[in-house]
């Protein structure tokens, strides 16, 4: 997982300064976890993330030190730590809230990137 800056962020995600209606500047879907050094339940979240950016290669995995970036955390609304802000490719942003087991981040990622909900997947299984 790569670290973002309030930089790095309008260059490679979305430049609020620049845009006021979302425009994603990434070339893949995004994760974004946002923590603090001090924050347990971030602890506990970083190593679940840092598997989850292994197992999916086909999506960019950042974090954003809410300490040190207190200008980008206030922009986006970040009032609790920790947030993971998906992104898909198209379409609009989804932050979520507190520490996740890895499974529901990954079930999260599934229904929010791959548009896999259990509905979808027995679809799926039933045309094949």
């Amino acid at each position: 997982m790569k670290n973002l800056t309030t930089e790095t962020f309008k260059e490679k995600i979305f430049d609020y300064t620049q845009n006021k209606e979302w425009l994603f500047n990434g070339k893949k879907p995004t994760i974004i976890d946002f923590y603090a050094d001090w924050c347990n339940p971030c602890k506990s979240v970083a190593p679940i993330l840092e598997e989850l950016s292994i197992e999916f290669d086909s999506i960019d995995f950042y974090k954003v030190d809410t300490e040190t970036e207190s200008e980008l955390a206030i922009t986006l609304g970040i009032q609790s730590i920790p947030s993971t802000l998906f992104i898909p490719f198209n379409g609009q942003p989804q932050m979520v809230i507190g520490a996740l087991p890895k499974e529901t981040f990954k079930k999260a990622i599934n229904k929010i990137f791959f548009d896999e909900t259990p509905e979808n997947a027995s679809e799926k299984e039933s045309k094949e």
